[in-house]
């Protein structure tokens, strides 16, 4: 049964994009210039003198078309975005922050996140309220009422390669999909400079680059930053699993490039761990071999992400006893990184600000936006 649902809202939303398109439509348009990109690397925008914009991200390509105008009649096989987007559909949880700094949390109707999985309170209460409604897992959203909202544009991330039905029948019922790839940026601030991308859909890429500029400008005027790798203080960012091993961010990951930007030095390396090549970007390794290479780090710091926040010491102790053991936790400099820190992708520079200020002893706590010392 669901299956016929499926396919006669797949007929009727071909039926109505075949009769949206008999307007006439003006030639393709020479490129204009491109979006200027500090360090995102995985989409490209060029700018078309007919007014529309080409988007890029890996293999797929997409064209945005303003509010008011007709759609070229060339568009060389790329999908067709028409401005302006209501009722979008947003199941990359990374998008969510960035769709949201950029004005445009009112446009995000739905999303495969339930309420109680959002950190970041604005969000969490747009989907609480149902101003944002969850219409199920990205594996399985209901397509009774995306179609009955006319999504303009769904969001995904590349968990929807690991159901490429879903996809495609996202496509058959004329819904533009963008597989957002922020998360495979090389740079911490290149995640967030998707904001550029989603305030140009959203019609306003302006306002966002104005953002992504003030948030980037402390950044750049961060202190200490030009100290010797080797005379910098060491950090390790961790948790500990329910089955005893230390969970760790690979290096090179870009949690240890944001320890590396703020003036530290990521304690673990590549070489001693013989990290293997797999898409992940944390690993699991014995205690043994944490204490061994963690014991004398200048600096621990607690991920919460998985098991919730810690507040004390004692409590970390209590999850691993040689832990009390380490230097970290014999001088006090242990820290408590937020549930919020991956959801809320615009916090990269103010992350970074916040382990500058604690790599370089300047920190206030009551000024810092993801961290809190273990007392």
């Amino acid at each position: 049964m669901k299956e016929r649902i499926i396919s006669f809202l797949a007929v009727t939303a071909l039926v109505f994009s075949a009769g949206c398109s008999e307007e006439a439509a003006p030639a393709a348009g020479d490129t204009a210039g491109s979006m200027e990109l500090e360090y995102a690397e995985q989409f490209r925008v060029d700018y078309r003198d007919d007014g529309c914009s080409v988007v890029t991200i890996g293999d797929d390509r997409f064209i945005v078309v303003p509010e008011g105008a007709a759609v070229p009649e060339n568009t060389d096989g790329m999908t067709v975005i028409q401005q302006p987007l209501t009722n979008i559909y947003v199941a990359a949880s990374s998008a969510m922050d960035l769709f949201d700094a950029a004005g445009g949390l009112d446009a995000v109707t739905m999303t495969s996140t339930s309420a109680e999985s959002w950190s970041l309170p604005a969000i969490r209460s747009a989907v609480s309220s149902g101003k944002t409604e969850y219409i199920g897992k990205y594996s399985s959203p209901d397509y009774e009422t995306l179609i009955s909202k006319k999504c303009s544009l769904a969001v995904e991330s590349t968990m929807i390669y690991h159901s490429p039905k879903v996809k495609e029948q996202l496509e058959a019922l004329g819904i533009p999909v963008i597989v957002e790839r922020s998360s495979y940026e090389t740079h911490p601030l290149g995640r967030m400079e998707w904001i550029k991308l989603y305030g140009l859909l959203l019609g306003d890429a302006d306002s966002a680059s104005e953002l992504y500029n003030e948030k980037t400008k402390v950044f750049d005027e961060l202190p200490g930053t030009d100290i010797p790798s080797g005379e910098r203080k060491t950090a390790a960012f961790f948790y500990i699993t329910s089955n005893g091993y230390a969970s760790i961010r690979k290096p090179g990951d870009y949690v240890s490039k944001m320890i590396e930007l703020a003036g530290g030095r990521y304690i673990f390396t590549a070489d001693e761990l013989n990290v293997d090549d797999n898409a992940l970007s944390t690993m699991n390794i014995q205690i043994e071999t944490f204490c061994d290479t963690a014991r004398d780090a200048d600096i621990l710091i607690y991920n919460s992400t998985i098991d919730g926040e810690l507040e004390t010491i004692d409590q970390l102790v209590e999850k691993c006893s040689v832990l009390a053991d380490f230097k970290a936790v014999k001088n006090g400099d242990v820290w408590c990184a937020g549930q919020n820190m991956f959801q809320q992708t615009t916090g990269a520079a103010d992350m970074i600000c916040d382990l500058n200020a604690v790599f370089s002893g300047t920190a206030d706590e009551e000024k810092l936006t993801f961290l809190h010392r273990l007392k």
